[in-house]
């Protein structure tokens, strides 16, 4: 039988407050998601004046992040270097910049998903959660 960490919903809320402190620092307007390993939402944040469609990014990008078990910005480079055939890969269709995996132990347990500002600025929120997140475990 083998065991892994589980993110409970005080970790995925903690995720979401330290992208908060991030983004806000900035006074960036995005959205958060955080979903577990499969991809299945757990917490999602949409700040106000953000637009609509960033909670829907957010949330697909955080499910690619998890389901592929790396940060979505390698599927963005893969496309962007001409493998135009990802793009018909099943149940990952989050393939911008902004979604990153939470690992412990080695094991992605869940992910990040940011959307809002410019690619690299989604990313450094979703980063920025996650950090709080090991943060809040020391």
């Amino acid at each position: 039988m083998l065991s892994k960490a589980l993110l409970s919903i005080t970790d995925a809320n903690g995720i979401i407050d330290a992208a908060l402190i991030e983004a806000e620092q900035h006074h960036w307007h995005i959205a958060i998601a955080v979903v577990d390993d499969g991809g299945h939402p757990l917490a999602l944040h949409r700040m106000d004046n953000s637009a609509p469609i960033s909670a829907y990014l957010a949330l697909e990008k955080a499910r690619s992040a998890a389901l592929g078990r790396r940060e979505t910005k390698l599927y963005e480079d893969m496309i962007n270097q001409g493998r135009f055939a990802f793009l018909s890969v099943p149940e990952i269709s989050g393939t911008l910049e902004g979604g990153v995996p939470v690992v412990v132990d080695g094991q992605v347990v869940a992910a990040v998903g940011v959307s809002g500002v410019l690619p690299h600025q989604d990313a450094q929120v979703a980063k920025a959660g996650v950090e709080g997140l090991a943060l809040e475990a020391v």
